[in-house]
């Protein structure tokens, strides 16, 4: 704890370090992710039996079996990441619940408070939960189009206003996190984003979280969407997809 309130000079910034190693200590404990979760607030956006009210492109966006599916094939290799995007608004301060399922070399995420990109049909800049089925960088924080890696699985870790990460915590030992996510099967994802800090969870665990204290090219709204990668062919299947969205009391 000293080591982390050590890095702040103001009362606020003491308050934030608090919050934060009650976190880090919070981390390895398992919330639920099954019927018994509080769902409160939480409005499903995805009917389950169409594309309404989201948009993305055809070739590579379906709905079966309850599922919004994205799937690259052979003869349809991306020369860049296409996204399916949510219409219905531009949260801030919200949650999101969803659970996934991803073939082994595929590639996802679900960006959030993001923008679209000029003369890039289907194409966001913003923060992302990552995806993939390797289980390399799931649960991390990615800044598509713009600052990369914000932070690492295991990691806590505030950007400042150089925009540059800086690791100030753990959330739990990275190769006991990776365990923790399935391969070839279901996973559930909550983030959990309120002002500049953006907490990802897969399983009911922490996997990452992020303070943005870079005020340049931070964001508090934008839209969702969920991606398709690069690379080779894969799928990627979404189901029960719910959105909260918070009062903003900051």
């Amino acid at each position: 704890m000293d080591g982390i309130m050590h890095r702040w000079r103001n009362p606020a910034s003491a308050a934030l370090a608090l919050f934060l190693t009650i976190l880090t200590g919070l981390a390895e404990q398992v919330y639920p992710e099954s019927g018994e979760q509080d769902e409160t607030g939480f409005v499903t956006i995805f009917d389950g039996e169409s594309l309404t009210g989201w948009e993305g492109d055809p070739r590579y966006w379906r709905v079966e079996k309850g599922c919004l599916v994205g799937e690259v094939k052979p003869e349809n290799l991306l020369e860049r990441n296409t996204f399916i995007i949510w219409q219905g608004g531009r949260p801030g301060d919200f949650e999101l619940k969803l659970e996934y399922q991803i073939t082994a070399e595929g590639n996802s995420g679900i960006n959030y408070r993001s923008e679209t990109v000029p003369n890039h049909p289907y194409a966001l800049q913003g923060y992302q939960a990552d995806i993939d089925g390797a289980n390399q960088y799931t649960g991390q924080n990615y800044e598509e189009r713009g600052r990369t890696f914000l932070a690492l699985r295991g990691d806590l870790s505030r950007v400042g206003r150089d925009g540059k990460s800086l690791v100030i915590g753990s959330v739990g030992e990275k190769a006991r996190l990776a365990a923790s996510i399935n391969k070839d099967d279901w996973n559930a994802v909550h983030l959990i984003v309120r002002g500049n800090t953006m907490i990802h969870l897969v399983n009911g665990r922490v996997m990452s979280v992020l303070v943005d204290d870079d005020d340049t090219r931070r964001r508090f709204e934008g839209l969702i969407g969920v991606q398709v990668h690069v690379g080779p062919p894969m799928t990627v299947r979404f189901r029960n997809l719910r959105l909260k969205n918070l009062v903003d009391d900051r």
